[in-house]
């Protein structure tokens, strides 16, 4: 399990009020992505060939071993906890409207993730959170767009007085 990259903090410093549509954010990057690595976690969570077996990944469609789309949302839920969340009062989320996976993920890449703001509203059924809705990118070393997801967390509110 990899170490937080920046510690939690112990009070929240960014509140619903704080987010702006349009605000992105550099979410830094992953560890690199290793064929041990791959392997461990399609072991455990999505034992495919083309996750597992470097031998069978080359006659697969992606000719070679490639992550797990979910592997690739781990990680990019763990930049988004270390670098956003961790300094929110997160109350959670519903759930992800749309994960996308347009490009594999191989070992030795690299992937950085970015987040956006693209909508903000107060809850009208819980005045002490308000709705901030995402999109998600995260890019390999080259540029491309490896995973792109939208959801939306529920963010308390800063108190009144």
């Amino acid at each position: 399990m990899p170490q937080p990259l920046s510690p939690p903090a112990s009070t929240p410093t960014r509140f619903f009020e704080d987010f702006t549509v349009g605000e992105s954010f550099d979410l830094g990057a992953m560890p690199r992505f290793t064929e041990a690595s791959i392997v461990a976690f399609a072991g455990q969570y999505d034992p495919q060939p083309f996750h597992l077996d470097p031998v069978a990944a080359r006659g697969s469609i992606f000719g070679g071993l490639v992550a797990s789309g979910w592997q690739t949302v781990a990680g990019y839920m763990r930049l988004l906890v270390d670098r956003v969340l961790s300094q929110t009062p997160s109350m959670g989320s519903p759930g992800v409207e749309e994960v996308r996976w347009p490009q594999p993920v191989r070992p030795g890449d690299l992937i950085s993730g970015q987040l956006t703001v693209v909508a903000i509203r107060p809850s009208l059924s819980r005045a002490e959170m308000g709705i901030v809705r995402w999109k998600g990118e995260a890019r390999n070393q080259a540029g491309e767009i490896v995973l792109s997801m939208s959801w939306v967390n529920f963010i308390g509110r800063r108190k009144a007085g």
